[in-house]
């Protein structure tokens, strides 16, 4: 869900800074125009998309395997203590 936000609000900004880039340039209004804008924006959005995935990824993974860890030694406990 933090990524959806993140680069939500990364595309806005992209958006912004390039329509404002280009108007210094003096490149006209039109559809080229509008087309780079929303591609370059999407592409920008969709980056930092996956950032923000890898980064989640990369900070739930050593919990996941603490939690996992935690499960098979109690399943392991439990055998030991059902064998006579």
């Amino acid at each position: 869900m933090l990524n959806l936000i993140v680069s939500a609000i990364v595309f806005i900004v992209a958006a912004w800074f390039l329509n404002h880039y280009l108007d210094e340039q003096a490149i006209p209004n039109g559809i080229k125009r509008g087309m780079m804008v929303l591609v370059l924006s999407s592409l920008t959005s969709w980056g930092v998309w996956r950032a923000v995935d890898w980064t989640q990824v990369r900070i739930e993974s050593p919990q996941a395997a603490v939690k996992t860890a935690g499960g098979v030694s109690q399943i392991l406990k439990a055998a030991n203590q059902a064998q006579p």
